[in-house]
């Protein structure tokens, strides 16, 4: 494991563990956004002037909502068709876009299950086995995949100035997307049942599906449909999960090998592969936090200066050091029979963090929220992007996390406007950016409680032992931390096929421009690394 820096008609179709809730609520909203507030039944609200008369139009007449209980009579599969241009490295670059439903059905029972809510955009004139199809998806629980697909490696994107503040009233615009991926793969961003305009079909409910196992087998069902009604079960399949969509990809792959659908490659961005190992989530304070204490180190040398120091590598290879080493065993020490750390221990966390020494003795394996508070008094400090800092009181604090606050809205407002005048796909019902359903969401898997799945990415190797991983993290990201996606990783033992990538970033670390562009470099390698044939 290498470590480095970083128009068609419409088809008609009819169908014949309780955690502790207010603990995941508050910490496992990590994933490209999170969960937001849990939505009503949306009313419908006033369309703009109907566009009809465009080539490509599709007006959805669903009513589509996120509630727990609510299911689709039925399910259309029609989606709206367009032919795009944008500039791409100086020069035109055509695709074609859709924006539609397509129906998952049961892989036992033949049924509709979920009527999937998707954008997917083609180029190029490859033959199918030949050209990559990439599926994209955020996690959450509860997010749609607005973050990776106008955020990160869709066509078109947000052009923001993270991790830097805009001016107050700047709007943020959508441009051309100089580091899309349509260039090496096609490209289709999904939305989770529940999220954007995705719905359960009766005598299914949305909240069937909020679980490790029941979400990742429709969203196994989606790429099978999806598939077939493109033809494309010859092209190479890679599955991009960020955060929750990281365990999501995992559990994927498996079952997408079982059912006969090879899997060429999966990419995680900031995964979140094994909860019961991020005391950030599991058991607070009960769990070592060696996995956050390299971001400690990495965040703390960034405040300290207002810049990253030039030995950032070197500090980042000793703080590893450290965290597997001394601190490893020492933890152990402390939460199983409450041996308190020496010195030395201590003094090297002083100088990691800049945290005093009395801090560390009380609280010797702290958690990512308690360092959040403390390390800079009188301010808030992002938990998806610690760079980011906002002082007490303000309005880009007031949110809790001023690194999501500072590009949210962006993204919750660009997207139907985007569906709407650029794909030419209308509904009734406001899109659901986010949905708060962490709180009935079963986390249970393969016997736990909370789910750990490398187990999961480790059965899809052994199916097929020709599948690439590439796990991409930020330095700065204390919702999933860099190192302990690196730990978790390593349970798969070396192998020239699994990669990590580590960038001067956060949890979304494709907003960082700088950055997005060599995740591009990276992304491209990995692609090129992949032999069709395979």
């Amino acid at each position: 494991m290498a470590t480095q820096r970083s128009a068609r008609q419409p088809r008609r179709i009819v169908p014949t563990s309780t955690l502790a809730s207010a603990l995941l609520a508050a910490i496992l909203a990590a994933c490209g956004g999170g969960g937001g507030s849990s939505p009503a039944p949306a009313p419908p609200v006033q369309q703009p002037p109907p566009v009809a008369a465009l080539p490509g139009t599709y007006a959805d007449p669903v009513t589509y909502s996120g509630a727990a209980a609510a299911s689709l009579a039925g399910a259309t599969e029609a989606a709206s068709t367009v032919q795009p241009r944008i500039t791409l490295d100086g020069k035109p670059f055509d695709y074609t876009a859709r924006a539609g439903h397509l129906t998952a059905t049961d892989l036992q029972t033949g049924q509709p299950a979920a009527s999937f809510f998707y954008i997917a955009y083609t180029a190029g004139a490859q033959p199918a086995a030949q050209r990559p199809l990439t599926f994209f998806y955020n996690g959450g629980p509860g997010s749609a995949s607005i973050w990776l697909h106008l955020g990160a490696f869709g066509p078109r994107r947000l052009a923001t100035s993270f991790p830097l503040a805009q001016p107050a009233g700047t709007p943020i615009q959508l441009v051309d997307n100089q580091e899309t991926l349509l260039d090496h793969s096609d490209l289709v961003f999904v939305d989770a049942i529940g999220t954007g305009y995705s719905q359960a079909v009766a005598p299914n409910t949305n909240a069937q599906f909020w679980g490790v196992d029941k979400d990742a087998a429709a969203f196994r069902d989606f790429v099978r449909r999806y598939l077939v009604a493109n033809n494309r079960q010859a092209s190479p399949v890679y599955l991009f999960g960020e955060s929750y969509g990281g365990p999501r990809a995992a559990v994927m792959a498996n079952l997408l090998e079982s059912a006969g659908v090879r899997v060429t490659g999966v990419m995680l961005q900031s995964p979140a592969m094994n909860y019961n190992a991020n005391c950030g989530v599991f058991n607070p304070g009960q769990l070592s936090c060696e996995g956050y204490i390299p971001s400690y180190a990495a965040v703390s040398a960034y405040h300290q200066n207002g810049s990253l120091p030039t030995d950032f590598s070197s500090v980042l290879q000793q703080a590893r050091a450290f965290a597997a080493g001394s601190y490893r065993s020492e933890v152990a020490a402390f939460l199983g029979g409450g041996t308190p750390p020496t010195d030395a221990t201590i003094n090297q966390l002083v100088n990691y963090t800049g945290l005093p020494a009395l801090t560390w003795r009380q609280d010797f394996s702290m958690v990512p929220g308690a360092y959040r508070a403390r390390r800079l008094p009188g301010q808030v400090m992002g938990r998806y992007d610690a760079r980011v800092i906002a002082p007490v009181g303000s309005a880009l604090a007031a949110g809790g996390d001023p690194s999501l606050t500072l590009v949210g809205s962006a993204f919750n407002n660009t997207i139907r406007t985007y569906l709407e005048t650029e794909l030419r796909y209308t509904a009734p019902t406001p899109y659901i950016n986010s949905n708060n359903v962490l709180e009935l969401w079963n986390f249970s898997h393969d016997g736990k409680a909370l789910p750990d799945t490398i187990p999961d990415l480790a059965a899809a190797l052994t199916l097929n032992p020709a599948m690439k991983v590439l796990a991409m993290g930020g330095y700065h990201d204390l919702a999933t931390p860099f190192y302990q996606t690196e730990l978790d990783l390593a349970r798969l033992g070396p192998s020239a096929g699994i990669q990590v990538r580590n960038y001067n970033s956060g949890h979304m670390s494709y907003l960082d421009d700088s950055v997005r562009r060599l995740q591009k470099a990276d992304l491209r390698a990995f692609y090129n690394s992949v032999s069709v044939a395979q």
